[in-house]
């Protein structure tokens, strides 16, 4: 069963989300060459905590951290490190979740520090905008399908990046990962069909190279890695489908997102 959010369930998750943009603005302010991604983390944590929220990610299955930061080949889940050492030109992909009396939201930002490469710029151009084809898709009367195989079709078929396929969004709200499963790869016309109220994440995660995905790191048991070693970028929202269109509730850009707004 996928419960369909009230009104108020969705101001809430909004509340929540605004708190996890304001994170991301000011990481990107933090965030520098020679800092640790375990500073990052403990940063983020002293923001959230600081804003009345709590980490959604922390103690969440086993997991120790609040954040999960990716770096460079890491596709996702990556644990912070103090010896994992930011450096110029890195591509780091920025994952959490917060909680806010109750109300969750997921999103994930990517930032480079420093100067970024053309590769890398082209990578988080190509991988935000195969997010907001997914987005475009989450109208009343589509169907899953239709969210992954617009992002595929632009990221994979016509670009020939590699679409992840192990790790894909999901339900949110009132728990971290609910019904239904979000590929970012499908067929159009096929899977459930979205209906007003549902709140999703959609959040592709796009690689260089072969889209497949390395087993959990040995030694923190969460980080995942390209097989091929090529980069990968991720980003996130979680969304509000309404009658009148898809609604951002983790909006890093007002300006852009004027139409997606609530």
């Amino acid at each position: 069963m996928i419960a369909l959010k009230s009104t108020r369930e969705i101001k809430g998750m909004q509340e929540a989300g605004d708190i996890l943009t304001g994170l991301f603005h000011e990481l990107e302010k933090y965030v520098k060459p020679g800092l640790s991604t375990w500073d990052i983390d403990n940063f983020s944590y002293k923001y959230i905590t600081e804003h009345g929220a709590t980490p959604g990610e922390l103690n969440f299955e086993g997991y120790k951290y609040s954040t999960c930061i990716s770096v460079n080949d890491m596709i996702c889940h990556g644990c912070p490190s103090k010896d994992i050492i930011v450096k110029d030109g890195y591509l780091i992909k920025l994952d959490t979740v917060i909680d806010y009396r109750g109300y969750l939201s997921d999103a994930c930002h990517a930032l480079v520090v420093g100067a970024a490469s053309p590769e890398v710029k082209n990578l988080m151009d190509v991988t935000l905008t195969a997010l907001y084809k997914g987005i475009d898709q989450a109208v009343v009367g589509n169907r899953i399908g239709d969210i992954g195989f617009a992002i595929q079709d632009y990221a994979e078929n016509e670009l020939g990046y590699g679409v992840v396929r192990d790790y894909i969004g999901h339900g949110i709200g009132p728990t971290m990962h609910e019904e239904p499963d979000v590929p970012h790869y499908g067929k159009p016309g096929h899977g459930m069909r979205l209906k007003a109220g549902m709140t999703i994440t959609i959040e592709p995660m796009i690689n260089v190279g072969s889209f497949e995905c390395s087993e959990p790191d040995e030694n923190d048991g969460w980080t995942i890695r390209t097989v091929d070693g090529s980069l990968s970028c991720q980003y996130e929202h979680t969304i509000v489908i309404t009658d009148d269109g898809p609604k951002i509730l983790t909006s890093f850009d007002h300006e852009k997102d004027s139409k997606y707004l609530l």
